[in-house]
């Protein structure tokens, strides 16, 4: 009882906090000055033509009704426009690319794998290198390993994203010609060339998040060898391994899990600059064109799209919790 009261007290937690980012969202881009209906207004744009084109696309009511209809989009599906030209959008509806004459939702499914792709197969390697880095470093404090290992973690916190991209393609790419430098493959299509176009985005967003895992990694070993009942399982006469690996780390992750569900749902929201470094249009490029062009349904759909994933991932995390520590769940 106590896990499914906070499973549901989770849950609830989640619904709400995704009907305020919501409320934010809506309302910060659709009180701006720019009008969506211009987009679709034609030239020249007569004030008719723009009144129609508000009324088509449903701009012409208050931003609180514009709110409500949206919200009843996602749940049920929605319709712009009526008679032979009416635009009907399935739910869930994220709203409507008058521009690109798509759905947000189709938009976001047709990018969504390419982001996915990125993200996950990089948080897998990033986890297992900055969890490994800082687990040693801390076994072997002091040593060689330990100094190499934090300074790998300085350089790597310290590069930004976009350079150890370039300088990725450059040296990888160009100079070597060992891995492609841009473009995307579909993993239905060719899985070998799909992991294959993959492993530079890969390797460079690893090395750069596993420098802060590897920090925190140690930071949090180094506290808890130093604790009682990693004393006594040493007294007890267990193997170092199985003192590390079962006593140590299962409280290490705690904390390490906490950065990585944030880091993850982020990061499956939209790996903007990787996507544009390395040309592939996932959603962090959709959301970049998307503002060039003052796409204010399929900004709003993204930026919820990514909250969505953000608050899921921690929802996964405190799932994760309980697991890891039964007394979370109390």
């Amino acid at each position: 009882m106590r896990t499914f009261r906070y499973i549901v007290l989770r849950l609830l937690g989640m619904v709400a906090t995704l009907l305020v980012i919501s409320v934010i969202t809506y309302a910060i881009f659709y009180l701006l000055p720019s009008n969506p209906a211009l987009l679709s207004c034609g030239r020249p744009c007569t004030p008719q033509r723009l009144a129609e084109a508000s009324a088509f696309m449903g701009y012409d009511k208050p931003w609180a009704q514009q709110y409500l209809d949206f919200l009843g989009g996602i749940v049920a599906g929605r319709h712009f426009g009526s008679g032979a030209a009416a635009v009907d959008c399935s739910a869930p509806c994220f709203g409507y690319s008058f521009r690109l004459n798509a759905s947000v939702t189709q938009l976001i499914v047709e990018r969504a794998p390419i982001t996915f792709s990125i993200a996950i197969g990089a948080a897998v390697l990033w986890l297992l290198l900055g969890v490994g880095a800082g687990v040693i470093a801390a076994v072997r404090r002091g040593t060689v390993v330990d100094r190499a290992a934090m300074v790998f973690s300085t350089i790597g916190v310290s590069t930004p994203a976009y350079l150890a991209g370039l300088l990725g393609i450059l040296l990888f790419g160009f100079t070597l010609n060992m891995v492609p430098v841009g473009g995307y493959v579909p993993l239905t299509e060719n899985p070998l060339y799909w992991a294959w176009h993959l492993i530079l985005p890969w390797c460079v967003l690893a090395l750069l998040s596993a420098a802060v895992y590897a920090r925190l990694t140690r930071g949090q070993m180094l506290e808890v060898l130093g604790e009682d009942y990693i004393r006594t399982a040493r007294a007890k006469g267990l193997r170092e391994r199985r003192v590390i690996g079962r006593h140590g780390l299962r409280n290490v992750l705690i904390p390490v899990i906490t950065v990585f569900g944030l880091d993850l749902g982020t990061l499956l929201g939209g790996a903007v600059i990787s996507e544009r470094v390395f040309s592939m249009q996932g959603l962090g490029a959709l959301l970049l064109d998307a503002v060039s062009s003052t796409d204010l349904p399929l900004i709003v759909g993204v930026t919820l799209f990514a909250a969505v994933l953000v608050i899921f991932a921690n929802f996964v995390v405190d799932m994760v919790y309980s697991l890891l520590d039964p007394r979370v769940a109390r």
